[in-house]
């Protein structure tokens, strides 16, 4: 599933590790998610969302798999 949280999380100048902390993840889950080898859980994705100002659908394009 594509998203733009690399992207998000770029334009706010953070590091994975921050983001993971911010979040209450590991490094590793947020690294996973931009590299879309895992799709977050729904309360990940609705936290994200939230975090960013954003919609989970904006973050996440479930046409792109």
């Amino acid at each position: 599933m594509r998203n733009t949280v690399r992207d998000m999380r770029t334009r706010r100048g953070m590091s994975q590790g921050q983001l993971a902390a911010a979040m209450n993840v590991s490094r590793q889950t947020i690294n996973s998610i931009e590299q879309e080898r895992y799709t977050p859980s729904l309360p990940l994705a609705l936290a994200l969302a939230r975090y960013f100002g954003t919609t989970v659908e904006e973050m996440f394009d479930e046409n792109h798999v």
